[in-house]
């Protein structure tokens, strides 16, 4: 192994004086970059927005010039030479010598113009067109500048009238569109009208008030109802304010009595004419004066209406639900509505009402506004405690709601008694009255 050399690091150990630049320096702080302030960098966004719109701007003035140029330069050649052909110069003159190859672009140019001063629907005639003695065979060049000339007059003209024909399209589609109405414009069509309806008894048909009690103290004295004295009367014909005299009244009423009249209708009626359909419109007479009463007979439906509803609200007989109990106490209901249910609960003993006004949609088909919106409709869901869904077999129950309903008198007949049986007048079927009677006036 060599030996180590001490003498020398003896040496470098003796010159640490001559190393005293080689020490390290600590190092330098650094300092942070002063910020950038926001206004100088908003001045410079705004210098550059300015020079950016103002070379925008030079290049769209001269793009302007130039295009203006080449349109009016050949124009201006064609009004030169016109002037030259008609001024003192003649057609020898140099102002107006016009080349035969710029004729047709001339030409071009003018047709153009005259379709965009012309309405729309009118063409140039051909007239206008350079004869054939004058016409000249232009060069490709000629040929290649009347096409472009042509074109973008064409391009022109589609231009000023698109706008019109959007005009036009804006104000079609910006007017307001028309109601539903009650099919007014189609053949055949049915319309309803909803005013107010008169009284369903008027004054030529109500009684006087001394045949009334003439008729109520004579069949009180043969013991008889005078419901069925009346209605005996009336489906005879008699339907004056005096039906019949008082000898008259009592002899009928009598005659009644003796015929059963006291226990059976129905059958002293049949006693007395010897016809079913006689004995059946008494009966139904009878059961429309029992619910109406006599002072509507007298003073009409419309002035007994308060009665009628608080009869209608209080009458056990009439089911009718929460909304339907609410329409009559506000007295939205219609006066023939109220007398129809009436007429039901004295036939049937029980009526159940599933639809008056809430709960009924607005409209009964596509413009057509429902009756029951305005009051002048019922919906009966059962009769006697039978329900209406399940039995509109023929003979069944709701058979007979609907021929009742029929022999209502002419002033109380409804325009509209809907189910599943049609038994004629009125009384039409429809697949979505499945579970009701529908009564509508």
């Amino acid at each position: 192994m060599p030996r180590r050399n001490y003498a020398k690091r003896i040496l470098f150990l003796g010159r640490g004086w001559d190393e005293w630049d080689r020490r390290n320096e600590p190092a330098a702080k650094q300092q942070p970059a002063a910020k950038r302030s926001k206004t100088r960098r908003f001045g410079t966004a705004l210098s550059f927005c300015a020079l950016f719109f103002a070379g925008l701007a030079l290049s769209a003035g001269a793009g302007n010039g130039v295009r203006a140029l080449l349109d009016n330069g050949p124009s201006q050649q064609a009004g030169a030479g016109a002037t030259g052909a008609t001024g003192p110069t003649g057609a020898t003159g140099a102002s107006g010598a016009v080349d035969a190859q710029q004729a047709p672009l001339v030409q071009a140019q003018r047709l153009a113009r005259a379709q965009v001063k012309q309405p729309q629907g009118l063409s140039v005639r051909p007239s206008a067109m350079p004869s054939a003695g004058r016409t000249v065979q232009p060069s490709s060049s000629s040929r290649w500048a009347v096409k472009r000339s042509t074109t973008r007059h064409a391009h022109r003209i589609a231009v000023v009238k698109t706008p019109a024909h959007h005009h036009g399209a804006r104000t079609h589609s910006s007017g307001k569109k028309q109601p539903l109405d009650a099919e007014a414009d189609l053949p055949g069509s049915t319309v309803w009208l909803y005013r107010a309806a008169p009284d369903p008894t008027p004054p030529a048909s109500r009684l006087s008030i001394r045949f009334a009690r003439e008729l109520v103290a004579d069949s009180r004295q043969a013991h008889v109802d005078w419901t069925l004295v009346l209605a005996v009367l009336q489906a005879r014909g008699h339907s004056s304010r005096t039906p019949a005299t008082q000898v008259a009244t009592r002899a009928l009423a009598l005659k009644l009595a003796t015929l059963g009249g006291r226990k059976n209708g129905w059958a002293a009626a049949l006693s007395y004419s010897s016809d079913t359909s006689f004995a059946d419109h008494v009966v139904a007479l009878r059961h429309y004066y029992r619910a109406v009463g006599m002072a509507s007979l007298v003073h009409g439906l419309l002035s007994q209406k308060r009665d009628l509803e608080d009869r209608v609200l209080n009458d056990s007989r009439l089911l009718i639900y929460p909304g339907g109990r609410n329409d009559v106490a506000s007295h939205k209901v219609d006066v023939r509505v109220l007398a129809t249910m009436l007429y039901l609960a004295d036939t049937f003993h029980e009526v159940t009402v599933s639809c008056l006004i809430s709960g009924h949609k607005l409209y009964a088909r596509p413009g057509v506004i429902s009756a029951h919106i305005y009051g002048r409709a019922v919906d009966v869901a059962a009769l006697n405690g039978i329900s209406i869904y399940g039995h509109q077999q023929p003979g069944g129950i709701t058979e007979q709601g609907v021929r009742s309903l029929l022999m209502l008198p002419g002033s109380m007949l409804p325009a509209q008694i809907i189910s599943l049986l049609g038994l004629g007048g009125p009384s039409f079927p429809l697949a979505n009255h499945y579970d009701h009677i529908h009564v509508g006036f």
